[in-house]
């Protein structure tokens, strides 16, 4: 993750467009799945399966306990797919979705599709 603490005083208007994305630009797909697994202490030794799921990269660690996206673009399709598959918990790329409206629906169609599914972004 960027180093992305600010006092308040410190940051402007024109400054906010810098924060929009909190991952360093030189982190890669699997950087970002093992920081996810060593924040929610997940075993690494688990088996790790890639898959393209809809055109995007998707992990399955230990099949269906944790499914990490976090390519760019994720629509609804995607996320409606992921959650037919139960896991028990997802995460995906805070500004990876396609719209502000796919982001927000996350939720809700883990909720009725997967209801015991932790659903993550970061």
């Amino acid at each position: 993750m960027q180093d992305v603490f600010y006092r308040p005083d410190q940051v402007g208007q024109k400054d906010l467009l810098h924060a929009v994305d909190n991952i360093k630009p030189d982190r890669t797909a699997e950087d970002l799945l093992f920081q996810v697994l060593v924040d929610w202490g997940v075993d690494l030794t688990l088996p790790i399966r890639r898959e393209t799921v809809q055109g995007k990269k998707v992990f399955f660690v230990d099949e269906n306990a944790l499914v990490a996206c976090f390519d760019a673009g994720v629509t609804e399709e995607l996320v409606k797919d992921l959650a037919g598959r139960e896991p028990l918990r997802v995460v995906f790329r805070d500004n990876g979705f396609v719209s502000d409206a796919v982001k927000i629906n996350v939720e809700q169609v883990f909720r009725q599709l997967s209801p015991s599914t932790d659903v993550r972004s970061i």
